[in-house]
Parts: structure tokens; sequence; C-alpha cells
């Protein structure tokens, strides 16, 4: 999962790179692997934050708090 979210952030970062000038913005970044590190961070967390959002709205589901639809095809 860790290795997932690595190439998550790489991908979310490098396209970011791209809208911008990315010689200015590999500038102001630096070669160290700060920020890289900060991004798979936040998006590990993100993802963290999510199960545990789900989990609490299924927890939810299963008490009987609210009805839920499910729309059939």
């Amino acid at each position: 999962m860790r290795q997932h979210a690595e190439a998550c952030a790489w991908t979310l970062v490098r396209a970011h790179a791209r809208s911008g000038e990315p010689a200015k913005i590999s500038g102001y970044l630096g070669r160290t692997d700060t920020f890289d590190r900060a991004a798979t961070d936040f998006s590990v967390a993100y993802a963290d934050q999510s199960e545990r959002d789900h989990e609490a709205l299924m927890k939810a589901v299963r008490a009987d708090k609210f009805e839920v639809f499910i729309e059939r095809e």
C-alpha cells in the first residue's frame, strides 16, 4: 500500500509540475526529497483518513442511523 501511495503522490506531483514551469518549480524545490516525502506522507495520511471515514459510515449504516438506497441497473 505504501508503494502505491508513493506512486500516486509522485504522479500527482509530476502532473502539477507540468502545469507550471517545471524548471522553475524544480529549482524552487531543490535537489532534496523533502517535498516528495511530504507529498507521500500527506497521501498516506489522506488514504488512512478515508478508510476511517468509510468505516464510520459503514458503522452508522449497520446501526440504522440513516437509510441507504442502492440503485440497481
